[in-house]
């Protein structure tokens, strides 16, 4: 296909020779092309998997009767600066699913903390002393807060592996936002026990809870195309898998020989800790001769979605620069080639935004040659006729047409393979009210895709430039932005789309009209950012309903219920374990033995806090004068917190 797309758009080009600007349009398409084709042919594979009903590889039936396990798993939740009082509500509801199937006793739960915030650090230990307190004290289920996230989310199951992992067959890592079924998370154990040589199983995560008009349209695809897409992937990958860092098994063992992350040399972002790290730990474990594979159909698997494109745009940043570490990884021996493929892959899903914007804009500049700069009719040289300097405009129509389908023809397949399922059909509204969605969909990715062009590109050259893009928490609320954030943050694409525009005209108003799609999508970068980040988005959210919303699961009914249930924050972690000892009990037993130091070695923001607890005269007013760090050093101390505790009340 990729070959066909070459030849067909150097016959575009070469009417009257090929130009310098037209040989790097041509060398552009040629990459892009590619990278559309392998995503086209990998979907056509998808859909015949999926038509077809093609059993799962491990023979995972998720209509089959519920197997029985014998080995213990641990269920790990990292977490970070998340709201806890959803983070354990939708822990609880997933014991709660596991308890439903009769498998509770092997399961051990471990929710892993490497919260910075002092606020919310309380806050999850009062959350965790409630939910023991609920569930029952029999119940095995552990709270461990690091003083240091070292490595970050990577780094956090690389403590509890070396720590506790050896008592466990497998572990199930979760994510903040991860809800799953009982019988979903026994159907894997099931399938790691039947499969000895397999380290890990990634399930499909379905987005739900979406509120605002971007989550809800990103949730339709997600839970429309996903299928396919996965299934396709699932199909050619086989036992060469990747990994996407939540919501699946993996077998310890393998994991502790095989997936030990090095330390990039260099300064960051590309130095340092990996921060994509899934797909190098799946690499590095099919290294070792361990299978990895992916159940596309198995359900019971879900997450959630950024509530707007900043936030989707903020995460991407971290992705970006985790996927392009990459490239320091696929030199090493002994990879798959497969697994050197999901890395180029990644690292290309980032790479290819820039390259549209410099085709684009090479494109442009073609045309204003045209316009502007005087054509060589006679180059040096012995000439019989002269050169035209031109392109075949119907040939190119042809041409955008092919890879528009290309792009398009996936989500029909999709839409086909819903059709066949006659429960799904009518959980997602009926054909037609879902044809409709797809329409809405595609119209509102195609407007806000130049928009993110223009975000990954930017992410991209900060990262080339040595600029680190850090570990933010991600937003999960309604999406809200304020319109002063919203047209800073939206006026480099406006002010791109308009300089654009003016290129166009300038060159032809045809050429305006042709570009229209991408220069449309710039100039309504700040409208649509405003309409997409609301949760009262109008009639067009109620096209882009989901089978979870018609007949939601059991499991997310539960976690949304306990999520909504009355609570009071905290808001002085400090003032909190005073007035709670059973609290402060717990705080100090969850804290971890000091690291051992040099002497003379000190803790600034430790040594700071404990002269200023000294210096004051009441609780209240030492309690005022430390700030977030050394409140933070504070409650990893025992002593400092001890001093604390003894002044007096104001």
């Amino acid at each position: 296909m990729t070959l066909a797309g070459c030849y067909e758009m150097y016959r575009v080009l070469q009417v009257g020779g090929v130009t310098v600007l037209e040989s790097i349009i041509l060398v552009l398409f040629v990459l892009l092309f590619a990278w559309i084709a392998f995503s086209f042919a990998s979907a056509m594979a998808g859909f015949f998997v999926l038509l077809f009903r093609k059993a799962d590889e491990l023979g995972i039936d998720a209509s089959a009767a519920l197997p029985a396990i014998e080995s213990r798993t641990a269920m790990l939740l990292p977490t970070y600066n998340e709201d806890p009082y959803c983070v354990l509500a939708r822990l609880r509801a997933i014991h709660e699913s596991v308890e439903e199937t009769g498998c509770a006793s092997r399961f051990d739960w471990f929710v892993l903390s490497d919260t910075t915030d002092p606020a919310i650090w309380i806050a999850e230990e009062k959350c965790f002393l409630r939910l023991r307190r609920e569930i029952g004290q029999e119940a095995r289920i552990f709270y461990r807060h690091r003083p240091e996230n070292t490595a970050r989310k990577s780094g956090n199951i690389e403590d509890w592996v070396k720590r506790f992992g050896a008592n466990y067959e497998c572990m199930l890592v979760l994510d903040a936002d991860s809800l799953m079924t009982g019988e979903t998370i026994v159907r894997l154990v099931a399938a790691m026990e039947k499969h000895r040589n397999v380290a890990l199983i990634q399930t499909l995560p379905i987005v739900v809870n979406a509120r605002t008009l971007f989550a809800r349209w990103q949730q339709f695809a997600g839970r429309l195309y996903g299928p396919l897409i996965a299934a396709g992937i699932a199909w050619w990958h086989r036992s060469e898998g990747n990994y996407w860092g939540h919501n699946a098994i993996i077998r310890v063992r393998a994991f502790a020989g095989y997936a030990a992350l090095p330390a990039l040399n260099g300064r960051k972002p590309f130095g340092g800790y990996i921060l994509s790290h899934d797909f190098i730990e799946a690499a590095f474990m099919r290294r070792g001769g361990w299978a990895i594979h992916m159940t596309s159909t198995l359900g019971g698997s879900y997450e959630e979605s950024p509530p707007s494109l900043l936030d989707f745009a903020a995460r991407d940043r971290r992705w970006c620069q985790g996927n392009l570490q990459h490239l320091a990884v696929l030199p090493a021996s002994g990879l798959h080639w497969v697994s050197r493929l999901h890395l180029l892959t990644g690292i290309g899903s980032y790479l290819t935004a820039p390259l549209w914007l410099v085709f684009l804009v090479v494109g442009i500049l073609v045309s204003l040659q045209a316009q502007f700069v005087r054509p060589e009719y006679f180059p040096k040289g012995f000439s019989l006729f002269p050169v035209w300097p031109a392109q075949d405009p119907i040939l190119a129509a042809w041409v955008f047409v092919a890879t528009m389908g290309m792009l398009i023809l996936p989500k029909l397949l999709a839409y086909i393979v819903m059709l066949t399922h006659k429960d799904e059909r009518k959980q997602f509204g009926g054909g037609f009210r879902t044809l409709a969605g797809i329409v809405a969909e595609t119209v509102l990715s195609g407007l806000t895709a130049p928009v993110m062009m223009i975000f990954q590109s930017s992410a991209v050259g900060g990262i080339l430039l040595g600029h680190d893009a850090g570990w933010q928490v991600q937003r999960r609320d309604d999406g809200a932005v304020s319109r002063e954030d919203t047209v800073r943050r939206y006026s480099v694409p406006t002010l791109f789309g308009i300089a654009m525009a003016i290129s166009a005209y300038s060159v032809s108003l045809p050429l305006l009209l042709w570009m229209m799609p991408v220069i449309l999508g710039l100039l309504l970068a700040i409208p649509l950012a405003m309409l997409s980040s609301s949760a009262s988005a109008g009639p067009a959210s109620g096209l882009f309903r989901t089978p979870e919303e018609t007949s939601p699961p059991q499991v997310l009914l539960r976690a949304n219920e306990l999520a909504n249930a009355l609570h009071r924050t905290v808001t002085c972690p400090l003032l909190e374990l005073r007035r709670n000892a059973d609290l402060r009990e717990a705080h100090l037993n969850n804290l971890s033995r000091p690291r051992p130091r040099n002497r003379g070695e000190i803790d600034p923001h430790l040594a700071i806090a404990r002269a200023k607890i000294e210096d004051a005269e009441t609780f209240d007013e030492a309690a005022a004068f430390l700030g977030p760090r050394e409140r933070f050093a504070v409650l990893n101390s025992r002593i400092a917190l001890g001093e604390l505790m003894v002044l007096p009340l104001r």
